[in-house]
C-alpha cells in the first residue's frame, strides 16, 4: 500500500471548494480523484473520495483527513463528499459546459452565463421561455435543455439513492429510462426487479441493495428471484431447462440457504407461471415459461407446416433439372440433383453442409425452378451480414429475420404472427444454426399454412448464442427431411481454408502451407501465451497488411475463445486499440472502456429500436461531447448512441468466436493457448476457421490446436424439442 496509516490523532477536518478537474471517476464504484480550488490555498488540492456523480464547476464539501501518499504526495482523503451546484459564474459556466446537460456544451454555457449570470439555474428550471431570446437557441434546443435538465435531476436522485446503498452508478441513466420518475419507489418496493428489467444489473447487485433495504436472506421474494436467476444463467449457456436437483444445488450455492424455503419458492414460481415443470428423459426439469412456450411453439409450428402438399403441386424433377442447368449455367452433382428432387417433393426441408459443399448452388437451383412457377419467395437470415451475403449469392432480396417479421419497438413484438402471417409460398432461412428457440418460434408462427420452408445451415458450427439447439434438434428428431452435403467441390478444394475446415470437422489436424507462395491458411506455432500475444500483435498490425494488402482494422478480425485473460477479447482489444488507433480524438470513457473515432465496435445486445443486433460490427465515425453522442456506422448505416448507452457496445478489434457466428471477414487471426483448455472444442475452432474468407491465421501452442481438433466433447444443451417433434410427427 502507498498510504501511510493515519496516526490515531490525525484530526478529521472539513474542506470546501470548487471542482476544477475530475482526474478520475469510476461510474461503477463512484471512486473519484478530484482537483479542488479551496479558498485561501494557492495550489489546487487533490481530494480522493466517492461520489455518485461529479462535474467540473460543482462545489464540494468534504469531511476527511489529510494524508501523505508516497506516490501522489499530500491529498485529502474524504470519508464524506457532498456536492452542491456551483455559485460562482466561472463554476456555473464550467458545470454547464461539461456536457452534463444535453444541448448545452461549452459554447452555449458561455452564452447562458453571460445572459443570466448566477440566476441561470433558476431560469432553466422556472422560466425556460427566456432561453428563446438568446442567439442560436431556438425552440428545439430549448426543449432539449428543459428535458435534459429534468432528466439530470432525476438521475442524480437515483444515483444518490443507489450510492447510499453501496451500488455503483453506471446504470443510473438506464434505470431512469426504464422506470422514469418512479425509479426510487420501484427499487425500494422490490429491488430484485432490477435484475430482470435492467440490462447490466445482475442478481448480485440487486441482492446488495435488497440487503441494505432490510430484506431478509430467507425471504420468499429473494429466494424466488434467486431461483429464476439461476435458470436465466443456465439459459445464457444455451439450456432451455435445468434438472430439478441441479436447480436446487445451484440455488443453494447462490443464496446460501436451503430447505423448505427453497422448495416453497420453486412451487410459488411454478404457481405464478414463471416456471414450468416437465420431465425430460425421465428426469424432472424446470423451464423458464417463455422458453417452454417457445419449444412447444416450434414443435407445433413444424407440425403445421409439414401438413399438406407443397404449394407448387407436383413438379417433374427429371424435366426441371436439365432446364435449370441450361437456364442458369449451373452444373449440379448427383448428390445435389437428389437434393433438388427431395426439395421439390417436401413442404419443409433442411439443407446442411460445410464450406465448399455447394449449399448455395443447390439453393439457387431450387429457387430458379420454383421462381419459374411464379411463387412468392422470401429469403431471410439471422444477422445483417448473413442477409447481405444471401442477397449477393442468390441475386434476390434477403432480409434479417427481425426485419422480415417487422419488429415493432412500440409493442416490443413482431407485426407478422399467426394472425398476420407473411405473404409467401416459400420461405428460405440461411445460417439457421444461429436461430435460437425463441426467435424460431416467432418465425414459424408467421409462416402461413400453405407455405413451404427451407432451413439452410451448418449444423457442425457452434449452436445459437441464445438458448436451444434448434437445427440440431430438428435433424435429430427425423421429423424434417434433411439433405447433408459432404462432397467438397473442385473449385473450393483449392482453398486451404475449406480443406482444413473439413479436416478439423473430421478430427484431423489442419495442413500447414509448405510452399513459397502465399496461402490462405497458416498455423504459427508459439510456445507460451506471451509469445502468442507478441506474434498476434505483429501479424495483425504489420505482417498481414504488408504481405496481403489487407487493412488491419477493416479487414482483419481477431477471434479468441474467451473474453477474460491475457489472450481474451478484453485485454487484446486494449492492446490492439493502442497499436491501431492510439491517437484517436476526442475520447469518451464509459463503463470502463475508452472509445475514439476510428475504433471498431461490436453491439453486444439486441437493440430493436436502433436496429442493431448482438454481434453486429461497426466503426465509430464521430464523438460529440457537446451533445453526449457517439455515432457509429454499421454497413453504411449511421447509428447514434448516447454516452449512457455505451454499455451496449464493446471494442471489436478482437471478439469471441461465439460472437462471430453468421459473419465473414476477409482475414481472421485466432489465438489458441492451453489456458483456454475448457473451451478447446472442435466446433469452436471449426466455427472460427470458417469465418475467414481470404485468410486464416492460427497463432498458438501446437498442443492446444491438437486438443481443440480432438475434443468432440460438445456439451449438449438441455432441451426437450427433439421429443416434442417426435410426438408431433407421431
Amino acid at each position: 500500500m502507498h498510504d501511510q496509516p493515519p496516526s490515531t490523532d490525525t484530526p478529521v477536518e472539513r474542506i470546501a471548494g470548487s471542482v476544477e478537474r475530475v482526474t478520475f471517476h469510476s461510474e461503477e464504484s463512484g471512486f473519484c480523484v478530484l482537483r479542488i480550488k479551496v479558498k485561501g490555498k494557492r495550489d489546487l488540492v487533490t481530494v480522493v473520495g466517492s461520489a455518485a456523480a461529479i462535474t467540473p464547476g460543482e462545489f464540494v464539501e468534504c469531511v476527511g483527513i489529510w494524508q501523505n501518499d508516497r506516490t501522489h504526495g499530500v491529498q485529502f482523503k474524504a470519508s464524506q463528499l457532498r456536492t452542491v451546484p456551483p455559485t460562482t459564474l466561472e463554476g456555473i459556466e464550467k458545470y454547464l459546459g461539461s456536457g452534463m446537460v444535453k444541448g448545452i456544451g461549452p459554447h452555449y454555457a458561455k452564452i447562458l452565463v453571460k445572459a443570466f449570470g448566477v440566476d441561470v439555474f433558476t431560469v432553466i428550471e422556472e422560466t425556460p421561455e427566456r432561453l428563446l431570446t438568446l442567439p442560436g437557441i431556438g425552440r428545439k434546443r430549448t426543449d432539449r435543455i428543459i428535458a435534459a435538465w429534468a432528466e439530470q435531476r432525476a438521475i442524480r436522485e437515483i444515483m444518490v439513492f443507489l450510492h447510499s446503498h453501496g451500488v455503483g452508478t453506471g446504470r443510473a441513466v438506464r434505470i431512469y429510462k426504464v422506470y422514469g420518475d418512479e425509479a426510487v419507489a420501484k427499487v425500494m418496493e422490490n429491488p430484485y426487479r432490477l435484475a430482470l428489467d435492467i440490462h447490466g444489473i445482475g442478481f448480485k447487485t440487486a441482492d446488495i441493495i435488497a440487503g441494505r433495504l432490510g430484506i431478509a436472506p430467507d425471504s420468499l421474494i429473494r429466494v424466488q428471484a434467486g431461483v429464476r436467476h439461476v435458470l436465466q444463467e443456465l439459459s445464457a449457456d444455451g439450456h432451455c431447462a435445468a434438472p430439478h436437483e441441479v436447480l436446487v444445488k445451484k440455488s443453494v450455492e447462490l443464496l446460501a440457504i436451503a430447505g423448505e424455503t427453497l422448495a416453497e419458492a420453486i412451487r410459488e414460481e411454478v404457481r405464478q407461471e414463471n416456471l414450468v415443470m416437465e420431465e425430460i428423459d425421465g428426469v424432472s426439469c424446470l423451464f423458464l415459461t417463455p422458453l417452454h412456450r417457445a419449444e412447444v411453439g416450434v414443435a407445433s409450428g413444424i407440425g403445421r407446416i409439414l401438413g399438406g402438399p407443397p404449394p407448387w403441386g407436383r413438379i417433374d424433377a427429371d424435366k426441371a433439372l436439365p432446364w435449370v442447368e441450361e437456364q442458369t449455367g449451373l452444373s449440379l452433382s448427383p448428390s445435389q440433383k437428389d437434393a433438388v428432387r427431395l426439395a421439390l417433393a417436401s413442404k419443409a426441408l433442411i439443407i446442411t453442409g460445410g464450406p465448399g459443399t455447394g449449399k448455395t448452388t443447390l439453393v439457387n437451383g431450387i429457387l430458379n425452378i420454383l421462381a419459374a412457377k411464379q411463387l412468392g419467395i422470401l429469403l431471410a437470415a439471422p444477422t445483417g451480414r448473413a442477409a447481405k451475403r444471401m442477397s449477393e449469392t442468390t441475386g434476390r432480396e434477403a432480409k434479417t429475420i427481425h426485419r422480415l417479421l417487422e419488429f415493432d419497438p412500440q409493442s416490443f413484438g413482431f407485426k407478422r404472427n399467426r394472425e398476420h402471417p407473411l405473404d409467401a409460398d416459400l420461405l428460405v432461412i440461411d445460417e439457421s444454426s444461429m436461430v435460437d428457440v425463441v426467435l424460431m418460434n416467432k418465425l414459424l408462427a408467421a409462416v402461413p399454412d400453405r407455405a413451404a420452408l427451407v432451413l439452410v445451415g451448418d449444423v457442425d458450427q457452434l449452436p445459437s448464442v441464445g438458448p436451444g439447439a434448434v437445427l440440431a434438434d430438428l435433424m435429430a428428431s427425423g421429423a424434417v427431411p434433411t439433405v447433408r452435403l459432404t462432397e467438397i467441390f473442385r473449385q473450393a478444394a483449392t482453398s486451404q481454408i475449406v480443406v482444413n475446415a473439413h479436416r478439423i470437422n473430421r478430427g484431423e489436424m489442419p495442413l500447414n502451407n509448405k510452399t513459397e507462395g502465399l496461402s490462405d491458411f497458416y498455423f504459427v506455432a508459439a510456445a507460451t501465451p506471451e509469445e502468442i500475444h507478441a506474434k498476434l500483435l505483429q501479424v495483425v498490425a504489420e505482417r498481414i497488411p504488408k504481405r496481403f494488402g489487407l487493412h488491419p482494422v477493416r479487414d482483419v478480425q481477431v477471434l479468441t475463445p474467451m473474453n477474460r485473460g491475457g489472450l481474451g477479447a478484453h485485454a487484446l482489444n486494449a492492446e490492439l486499440q493502442k497499436v491501431l488507433n492510439g491517437n484517436g480524438e476526442p475520447r469518451v470513457t464509459r463503463f470502463g472502456t475508452t472509445y475514439s473515432p476510428g475504433d471498431k465496435i461490436i453491439q453486444t445486445v439486441n437493440n430493436y429500436t436502433k436496429e442493431v443486433f448482438n454481434g453486429d460490427i461497426g466503426r465509430i465515425v464521430e464523438i460529440d461531447p457537446e451533445e453526449n453522442l457517439l455515432r457509429a456506422e454499421y454497413d453504411g448505416r449511421t447509428v447514434e448512441y448516447e454516452f449512457g448507452e455505451l454499455d451496449e457496445v464493446a471494442l471489436a478489434y478482437a471478439t469471441t468466436i461465439h460472437k462471430s457466428q453468421g459473419s465473414e471477414y476477409p482475414a481472421v487471426v485466432i489465438p489458441l493457448a492451453m489456458q483456454h483448455y475448457l473451451l478447446l472444442e472442435r466446433n469452436l475452432l471449426y466455427t472460427a476457421v470458417t469465418r475467414g474468407r481470404k485468410l486464416v491465421t492460427i497463432i498458438g501452442q501446437p498442443k492446444a490446436l491438437a486438443m481443440a481438433v480432438r475434443n468432440r466433447n460438445v456439451r449438449r444443451r438441455l432441451t426437450n424439442l427433439k421429443a416434442r417433434l417426435a410426438a408431433e410427427g407421431g
